[in-house]
């Protein structure tokens, strides 16, 4: 099986660049790789401008992940505040 090829993002922006000037075809033969990758390389560069590329793993936004911690710590307050009223409920008054 073959072992699939990963490129960096240097590699990535610097193919798109080279395929805009001397074309897509001749580009991707001389890289090595099929010149439909290097159209959803620039297409992904357009879209995404400096957060394109990011790695491994899924991109993550940072007002995304501040809700999601945000998140987290409100259902600890909520888990935390539904057994305190468990407690006192059973307190005789």
């Amino acid at each position: 099986m073959a072992k699939r090829r990963s490129f960096s993002k240097e590699f990535k922006e610097e193919a798109v660049r080279l395929a805009r000037a001397n074309g897509f075809s001749q580009t991707a033969r001389d890289l090595d790789v099929h010149a439909s990758v290097l159209h959803k390389w620039g297409r992904h560069l357009e879209k995404n401008g400096e957060k394109a590329f990011p790695g491994k793993g899924n991109p993550r936004d940072e007002h995304v992940a501040r809700i999601e911690r945000e998140n987290a710590r409100l259902r600890e307050e909520v888990a935390i505040l539904k057994k305190a009223v468990g407690i006192f409920s059973k307190i005789p008054h």
